[in-house]
């Protein structure tokens, strides 16, 4: 059976080719080579410099959500959270909202045991819109890549490559290209299991005319991937190395060049990113609640802490050791939105920040002094 997606065929056809996996570089401030291309002109001061989120005035929408772990934003200010419910929510700007789904699941809210209720049955993870404005879903408890219309009917895309279980398929992105852009975090079936140190099975699938394939390999936990403002980078978070990587790619899709931008060691654990207009490359610390920001510098400045510290420093030790357990995961997060997992921009003027969050049950947002980078489906 032949599936489609924005005209692609999207049967797991997979070609494989050469993969950049080893020959990684280290981003050095001092060489130029982490400097984003903006940074080039006469861009003046940082925006950011000074810019701490006061949480005071963090404002709040959304109730009763369940795992809203990524945050789609449309110009006229409808948010789509996805929700473990088995699909989306879509809240409108005064705080009306519904659940859809084809298949309305009560399992997550009902499952007492939270290791359980984080890695298995139905787990919306990463969302993007489909060029037809369909919903594309990163199943991260299914294993699946899933389209899903705005009513709800849903299908499963891709869940196999080269004849094997695809595994944690965690974020989606799509280019100008229409090439839909895949992370798959780890083929371990408890993701819990694969935060080590030693676990490095992480990749990049690309959908491309129909055709699938792996370009990319070797990463410790591959997360939220984006593109820069050319598509000339890709951007890649490494969970379990606690860093982002970048790799160029090329008019054919096929990734090179690969080295860690900004820092070698952020301190905690990566989930989402995004860019705002001005090149910094915004992201969150999972489980440590922090939002922070790397500069086209390479600096790395925090602008929200709702850290649990004590916790924190313990699962820090047990992950160097090689010793992390759920139960030690789970004693971490902050009171906002604990365990934060993505960043979004959207509003009018794209200065509104929303945060996403695997334990939370509403979205938080603030203001933000200088306006994201337009996601391919604002364009």
């Amino acid at each position: 059976m032949t599936n489609t997606v924005s005209g692609l065929d999207c049967r797991p056809n997979l070609k494989r080719e050469n993969r950049s996996e080893t020959g990684r570089g280290r981003c050095s401030v001092s060489e130029n080579t982490c400097i984003n291309e903006q940074e080039n002109g006469n861009m003046g001061d940082n925006p950011l410099t000074g810019f701490e989120v006061d949480k005071s005035t963090l404002k709040y929408i959304g109730k009763d959500l369940q795992r809203p772990e990524c945050i789609l934003a449309e110009s006229d200010g409808i948010l789509w959270s996805a929700d473990a419910r088995g699909g989306v929510v879509r809240i409108h700007p005064d705080g009306t909202q519904k659940i859809i789904t084809q298949s309305y699941r009560e399992s997550f809210a009902q499952t007492t045991d939270l290791a359980t209720r984080f890695t298995e049955g139905t787990l919306p993870n990463g969302l993007a819109f489909t060029s037809k404005g369909d919903i594309l879903i990163s199943n991260f408890g299914t294993d699946c890549l899933e389209v899903m219309t705005r009513e709800g009917e849903t299908r499963v895309l891709i869940d196999s490559i080269d004849g094997e279980p695809i595994g944690k398929v965690n974020f989606i992105l799509r280019d100008s290209k229409d090439r839909i852009w895949m992370t798959i975090s780890t083929r371990i079936k408890n993701w819990m299991s694969a935060i080590s140190p030693n676990i490095i099975d992480g990749y990049i699938a690309l959908v491309d005319k129909g055709v699938i394939r792996i370009v990319a390999e070797g990463f410790h936990f591959t997360n939220e991937i984006r593109l820069d403002e050319k598509e000339e980078w890709l951007y890649v978070v490494e969970t379990c190395g606690k860093h982002v990587s970048r790799l160029r790619v090329h008019e054919d899709g096929s990734l090179t060049d690969r080295e860690i931008y900004g820092p070698e060691d952020t301190g905690a654990f990566i989930d989402g990113i995004a860019f705002d207009s001005y090149g910094n490359l915004w992201g969150t610390h999972v489980m440590t609640d922090q939002i922070f920001a790397i500069t086209p510098k390479g600096d790395l400045k925090i602008l929200l802490d709702d850290d649990n510290p004590a916790a924190s420093q313990t699962l820090r030790k047990a992950f160097e050791a090689d010793e992390v357990t759920p139960e030690l995961m789970l004693t971490c997060g902050g009171t906002i939105a604990p365990w934060f997992a993505s960043v979004t921009f959207g509003g009018a003027d794209l200065k509104t920040v929303y945060i996403g969050s695997l334990r939370g049950t509403r979205i938080p947002y603030f203001q933000s002094p200088v306006a994201g980078l337009p996601m391919i489906h604002w364009k």
